[in-house]
């Protein structure tokens, strides 16, 4: 492994981070006490489902899954919360599908398991790729979310800084051979011998810039959490751009203080801030009760 890190290559150290995340994956603390597949959009979208009360969204990372993302926080979510949790296309049990990949095709596919499972409104939180489909969902059908948690993600390309932009490019298939994220796929993908068109469909999604426009983000109605690590690969200036579109970055002594919320977790990366369990849920349990 430190070899690995001396190498400096970007691409190999975001792998070997992936790796050490899935060792510290849940391994089935809990199980769920509703699982099965909606079909919406014309494919079938895994969820699964824990706890009562009102409703909180998961939504995942790219190349994720529910256990691999949020299996350490839903038992702590789930004992206030009604915690539904989706796999999104392609990805964990989800099927494969040839529909091109795009954040308001990922966001309609959330809303249909919302649909599916009689669920008017809910508070949301996304990971990563998923904290970019909740900036969406929340764009595209602001009645259905109550309250949105965006965890180290942006709304558009140039939130992430260069080097992340330019290691997205870099991505090529080998990275992942023969990797622990391709184990997971095989042990939960209902067809893995979809394994190399989901990476080129993931490849090339990953490469495609977004920006789902300022104007878009201010009008966001749902009081937000950002959830940051300090050197997650974010744009910080960026970031504190996107918190002011939010209302935030006040003198809150002379005003009002803002319903969104910014909090910067020191110390951590892209995928160690997911791995900071307790000071996550104290972030989300303050903020979504």
């Amino acid at each position: 492994m430190k070899n690995l890190f001396k190498t400096h290559n970007p691409l190999k150290s975001m792998l070997l981070i992936a790796i050490m995340f899935v060792a510290f994956r849940s391994n089935g603390q809990i199980k769920p006490s509703d699982s099965g597949y909606a079909a919406v959009n014309g494919i079938k979208v895994y969820y699964e489902v824990y706890g009562e009360g009102r409703p909180v969204v998961l939504i995942h990372g790219a190349f994720w899954t529910i256990d691999m993302n949020w299996g350490q926080l839903i038992p702590e979510l789930s004992k206030t919360r009604k915690v539904i949790a989706i796999e999104l296309q392609g990805h964990g049990h989800t099927q494969f599908s040839d529909r091109k990949l795009s954040f308001p095709a990922f966001a309609s596919d959330v809303e249909g398991v919302m649909d599916y499972l009689k669920i008017d409104s809910a508070d949301v939180a996304g990971f990563s790729m998923g904290g970019s489909v909740a900036y969406q969902l929340a764009i595209q059908s602001p009645k259905r979310v109550t309250k949105l948690v965006i965890i180290s993600s942006t709304y558009k390309s140039s939130g992430w800084l260069p080097e992340v932009t330019d290691a997205f490019k870099k991505f090529k298939p080998e990275i992942f051979t023969n990797s622990p994220l391709k184990a997971t796929y095989d042990a939960v993908a209902p067809d893995k011998t979809k394994w190399s068109k989901f990476i080129d469909q993931m490849i090339a999604f990953a490469k495609a810039p977004f920006d789902f426009g300022d104007a878009n983000i201010s009008k966001i109605s749902a009081p937000v959490l950002i959830i940051a690590g300090d050197n997650d690969g974010l744009d910080k200036i960026e970031l504190m751009k996107t918190y002011k579109l939010l209302g935030g970055a006040v003198s809150a002594d002379m005003g009002t203080m803002p319903k969104s919320q910014l909090a910067i977790v020191p110390s951590q990366g892209h995928v160690s801030l997911m791995m900071q369990t307790t000071t996550i849920a104290t972030y989300l349990n303050s903020f979504l009760k």
